[in-house]
C-alpha cells in the first residue's frame, strides 16, 4: 500500500491512480530566467523520487514538467541581455536540463509555454464564454468570487467578492484578487505577442500551466506537484481555471515540498543568498552529494542548507560507496530488509527511513543479498551506486594534473584542477595518491 500526503485534505490518504497502474504526474518547473538554484533542485529532486518509487511499484509513469518561458521574468531578461526570447530562453533552459542530469534525476516531458498559446487562448475563451472571466483595459481576469470553491487548496478563509486586479506577476501573495489569464500587449513586451480574437498579447502565469498539463494528462489526473510557496496562489488558481473551464475535478492528489532555508531564512534570488549546482561544484560538490544531502530530511519538511552540511552528506556518499563496491553479487536478494525499505518509501516518501535501512544492510555482516537488494534500493535512490569508475576524460586530464606537480608546474596543475571541477569532481591530494570525489575512485600513484 502506498500513501502520500495530499494537501488538498491535509492528511495522508492510500494512492489510488484514475487508471490501474498508470499514473501521470505534473510538476511545476523553472522559469528560465537565469539559472535554477539549489533550493529549486530540493523540489525537483523530490519529484523524482516520487516518480522512481512510482515506477518501482510497478506503476506506468508519464511525467509532464512547463518550462515557463514568457513571463515578465524572461521578457525583462531577454531585453538586459539582448536576446530575442526565444534565445534567452533556450539558454536557461540548457543549464537547467544540465543541471537535471547532474542530479541524476530521470527526465521528464518537457513543455514550454510559448508551444502551447492555442491551448491557453482555448481555455481562456471558455472561461469567458462560461462568465467566470472578464475583460478588462490591460487584459482578461478570472473572477475568483464566481469560482465558489475558490482557495479549497490554501484553506482560505473569506474571499472578498472585489474586482480588484493583479496587473503583473510579481505581486503580493498574501493577497487575493481577480488574476491574469491574458495580459494586453504594452511597448515593454517588444516584439513577444499573439494574436487572440479577445485582444493582441501574451498569456498570464497561471493559464500556462493549466493548459500544458490537461493537454498531456488529461482534463483530471492523478499527482500534481511543486513547491510549498505554489500552494498560494498558483495552485490554488490553476484549480480554479481549469475546474471552471471543465467542470471536473482536475487533480486527485496535490504534493508540495518544503522550503531549502538558509540561516536566517528562505533561499532566493530576491533575498541575494542563492547557490546554483555550478556554484556547488566550484566548491568541490557533485549532483550526487546534494541529491543525497536531500535524501537525509522528509521532503515536506524543511531543510537547513550550508556548506558543512553539504560535506557531511559527501562524506556519508563516499563511505557507503567504498561499502557497495567492494560488495560480491550472490545472486540472491534479502526480503528482510527489502520489505523494510518498501515500507518506508511508500510511507509518503519517507527516504531518510528508507535511507537508515540501506545503512543497517550495508552495517550487518551477516546479511546475504547485499549486492542485489542494494542495487535495487538505487533504483529510487538514483545515487548511482555502482557506478565504479570515473569518465576517462577526467582520469586523463588527472594524470597530466599529476605529471604537471610532479615537474613543479603549479599553474597547469590549478589550470587542469578547475577542468576536472567543471565535469562535476573534486580532487584531494594525499601523500598516498590523489582523491577523485564524484566518482569516488581512489586512484593511487604509480
Amino acid at each position: 500500500m502506498i500513501e502520500f500526503y495530499n494537501t488538498l485534505t491535509r492528511k495522508k490518504e492510500k494512492f489510488r491512480p484514475i487508471k490501474k497502474n498508470f499514473v501521470g504526474i505534473y510538476s511545476c518547473g523553472p522559469t528560465v530566467y537565469w539559472h535554477a538554484h539549489v533550493g529549486n533542485f530540493r523540489t525537483y529532486i523530490f519529484s523524482d523520487l516520487l516518480k522512481r518509487t512510482l515506477i518501482y511499484n510497478k506503476c506506468k509513469v508519464r511525467h509532464v514538467m512547463n518550462i515557463t518561458d514568457v513571463d515578465d521574468k524572461t521578457i525583462k531578461g531577454s531585453i538586459k541581455e539582448n536576446l530575442p526570447l526565444k534565445k534567452f530562453a533556450e539558454k536557461y533552459e540548457k543549464f537547467f536540463l544540465e543541471d537535471l542530469k547532474e542530479v541524476n534525476a530521470i527526465k521528464p516531458e518537457i513543455l514550454r509555454a510559448t508551444e502551447n498559446i492555442p491551448e491557453m487562448i482555448s481555455i481562456i475563451k471558455k472561461l469567458m464564454e462560461k462568465g467566470y472571466a472578464y475583460k478588462s483595459e490591460d487584459g482578461i481576469y478570472f473572477s475568483i468570487s464566481k469560482f465558489k470553491k475558490y482557495g479549497k487548496l490554501a484553506q482560505l478563509k473569506k474571499i472578498k467578492q472585489s474586482q480588484e486586479r493583479i496587473r503583473n506577476d510579481e505581486y503580493d501573495k498574501n493577497n487575493i484578487h481577480d488574476f491574469s489569464l491574458w495580459k494586453f500587449y504594452t511597448k515593454e513586451d517588444g516584439d513577444v505577442f499573439w494574436s487572440a480574437e479577445f485582444g493582441k498579447g501574451r498569456p498570464g502565469w497561471h493559464i500556462e500551466c493549466s493548459a500544458m498539463s490537461m493537454k498531456i494528462l488529461g482534463e483530471h489526473f492523478d499527482i500534481h506537484t511543486g513547491a510549498t510557496d505554489l500552494i498560494f496562489p498558483h495552485h490554488t488558481n490553476e484549480i480554479a481555471q481549469s475546474e471552471s473551464a471543465t467542470g471536473k475535478k482536475f487533480v486527485n492528489y496535490w504534493m508540495h515540498g518544503g522550503f531549502l532555508t538558509m540561516k536566517g531564512g528562505k533561499m532566493s534570488k530576491s533575498l541575494g543568498n542563492i547557490l546554483t549546482m555550478k556554484d556547488l561544484k566550484e566548491k568541490g560538490f557533485s549532483g550526487l552529494d546534494y541529491r543525497y544531502f536531500c535524501l537525509t530530511g522528509h521532503y515536506r519538511k524543511p531543510m537547513e542548507f550550508s556548506i558543512e552540511n553539504l560535506e557531511a552528506a559527501k562524506n556519508s556518499l563516499q563511505r557507503l560507496k567504498k561499502n557497495v563496491l567492494g560488495l560480491k553479487d550472490d545472486k540472491k536478494t534479502n526480503k528482510k530488509y527489502l520489505a523494510e525499505f518498501e515500507k518506508a518509501i511508500n510511507d509518503d516518501l519517507n527516504m531518510p527511513n528508507a535511507l537508515q535501512v540501506l545503512w543497517n544492510l550495508v552495517r550487518d555482516e551477516k546479511a546475504s543479498g547485499k549486492f542485489q537488494t542494494i542495487k535495487k534500493m538505487d533504483e529510487v535512490f538514483g545515487l548511482k551506486l555502482f557506478e565504479m569508475d570515473a569518465d576517462k576524460k577526467v582520469k586523463e586530464l588527472k594524470k597530466k594534473r599529476d605529471e604537471a606537480r610532479q615537474n613543479g608546474d603549479w599553474k597547469t596543475a590549478d589550470k587542469l584542477r578547475e577542468e576536472i571541477n567543471k565535469m562535476g569532481y573534486s580532487i584531494d591530494d594525499a601523500s598516498e595518491g590523489s582523491f577523485l570525489s564524484g566518482a569516488y575512485l581512489l586512484i593511487k600513484k604509480k
